[in-house]
């Protein structure tokens, strides 16, 4: 989507970086769990959105010190599954066992594609001399870290439940001065981390970390967005998603979550600071991100479209990124693991799929950016009886979104399990519980709220955008519908745009293998256990 965006671009290439350890920039990844796009510094007066009412401190400074990256994607909204193809810089469908949720593999392990990554990280180990290590969650094979040792999160992890640690606090006391006593003590187990994996350094080693925190992931407390975070839900009235129901219980369970959000801000600062404070920040390719969209709401995670598959991203080098950049072009998350490798002066791993952005970002030249992403997804929590995936896949440019739905038959979100029984599950049930019926979206109150007000004709559009079967194809135009509800695969008038990037998608799934050209693939072993006779989705 194109619009009026300041873009300061860098006129002048940058020396090359020598190969002796001591040039070598630190690296340090803030990932944080289910934030999509979310910072005040996406905040712009033409395009109202919830960001307008949320506050960032830290990613914003790394966005103006650095680079602002308006339109970044992962390669599958699925914790596992994104995770893995952001160490291995590898489109999810190459990577086996960790192309889906939960890393399954259902054969011999010693046929698993995941054995051809070693990873970026375990690469800069090896190859590079780097102290590498992480806090808190992975979510695949701790092995291409360098093993749970280097797991750094002895001081606690309390940070990963904020609201409710920070509740669980207060008690009945919860003034100003307690609540930021009460979050200080969970910011400072965030230092103590870092610290901790810094003192494992051997003096003037070039290091490796991302602080991993699950927060934003659900669950978090009711109301927290506002007794903590002072985000009023009232205030989301006019930014709504068109999406989603533009009710109370869902603007308040919206709002929770910025405030987890914010939360995740507020503790990057930790370690930004403690990098200051050693003087190595200036030394250090700085990252923040996300592995996914917004849990718990429909269309979010899980799915293809920008509210499930779009996140944060600014990066800060100095002498090597110039500052003030926004870049509109898609970038995919992919491309991190080249970019970290080229920094540190390797080679790309054999097979990566991603670009190293390094030049783009240090000459300004954006035109040398690929200029689309890949998006796509298998099998998430996928409940229903035979377990079968529910296969998207998806090519997003600046302007466009085309969309395949390889089994349209299938339950998008889940099979609908129990809503006809007798006695379907209560609202408190299916607010609690993710697996009762429509596995794939997290619970949660917008969920639960969803469930029971299915057959209200006032929210047939939104039962239908979130829950609804979907056509074989979709295609969005994203100049006219940011929010891609309005389905034009059957406009003649885009006939020749639509099918030229359709076309791309299905050349790049051809030229790396996509198992799920293959027919069934990803429905039966090793991928997938074995379906009984007659459990099939409908």
């Amino acid at each position: 989507m194109r619009f009026a965006l300041p873009i300061l671009l860098v006129c002048t290439c940058l020396p090359v970086l020598a190969k002796n350890p001591e040039s070598r920039p630190n690296i340090v990844l803030l990932f944080a769990d289910d934030l999509g796009r979310y910072a005040s510094a996406y905040s712009h007066p033409e395009i109202p959105s919830v960001n307008d009412i949320v506050s960032t401190p830290t990613f914003d400074r790394i966005a103006k010190e650095g680079v602002l990256g308006w339109n970044v994607f992962v390669s599958a909204p699925s914790c596992s599954p994104s995770r893995a193809a952001l160490i291995s810089g590898r489109h999810f469908f190459r990577n086996g066992s960790h192309s889906q949720l939960h890393t399954p593999w259902h054969g011999d392990r010693a046929q698993d594609p995941w054995n051809e990554v070693e990873g970026f990280a375990i690469l800069l180990m090896k190859a590079a001399g780097y102290h590498i290590g992480w806090s808190h969650k992975m979510h695949i094979a701790e092995d291409r870290m360098g093993g749970k040792q280097n797991n750094f999160r002895a001081a606690g992890s309390k940070v990963n439940q904020f609201s409710q640690n920070v509740s669980r606090a207060l008690g009945e006391d919860d003034n100003e001065a307690s609540i930021k006593k009460a979050k200080q003590t969970l910011y400072d187990e965030c230092r103590k981390n870092f610290r901790s994996f810094l003192s494992k350094r051997e003096p003037g080693q070039p290091f490796y970390y991302s602080f991993h925190p699950t927060n934003p992931h659900r669950k978090w407390t009711k109301g927290s967005g506002k007794k903590l975070w002072g985000l009023n839900p009232d205030s989301l009235t006019k930014v709504m998603p068109p999406f989603l129901p533009n009710v109370h219980e869902v603007r308040e369970d919206l709002a929770d979550y910025l405030g987890e959000g914010m939360a995740f801000d507020r503790s990057c600062r930790e370690i930004i600071e403690e990098l200051e404070k050693i003087g190595e920040l200036d030394n250090t390719l700085l990252v923040i991100s996300g592995d996914h969209g917004a849990p718990g709401f429909p269309r979010g995670k899980t799915n293809c479209y920008d509210f499930g598959a779009r996140v944060l991203f600014a990066a800060r080098w100095p002498g090597h990124i110039k500052p003030g950049q926004v870049i509109t072009k898609p970038i995919s998350l992919i491309d991190l693991a080249p970019t970290f490798l080229a920094a540190a002066g390797l080679e790309p791993e054999e097979g990566t799929n991603g670009q190293d952005l390094l030049p783009a970002l240090s000459e300004g030249d954006h035109a040398k950016l690929r200029g689309w992403a890949l998006i796509g997804r298998e099998t998430h929590v996928n409940t229903a009886r035979g377990g079968l995936p529910y296969p998207i896949r998806a090519l997003r440019t600046e302007d466009y979104l085309v969309v395949i739905n390889f089994n349209p038959e299938r339950a998008p979100m889940g099979e609908p399990l129990k809503l006809n029984d007798p006695q379907p599950p209560t609202y408190k049930q299916v607010e609690n519980s993710t697996r009762l019926t429509f596995g794939d979206v997290d619970a949660g109150p917008t969920k639960a709220w969803m469930v029971k007000h299915r057959a209200d004709p006032k929210y047939k559009r939104h039962w239908e955008l979130g829950f609804g079967p979907r056509p074989r194809e979709e295609f969005y135009d994203l100049n006219s519908d940011p929010h891609q509800i309005n389905n034009l695969a059957a406009n003649k008038a885009y006939d020749a745009i639509r099918e030229g990037l359709r076309g791309l998608l299905m050349d790049e799934l051809r030229r790396n293998k996509d198992p799920r050209l293959e027919g069934e693939t990803f429905d039966k072993p090793p991928y997938n256990k074995k379906t009984r006779p007659g459990q099939t989705r409908r």
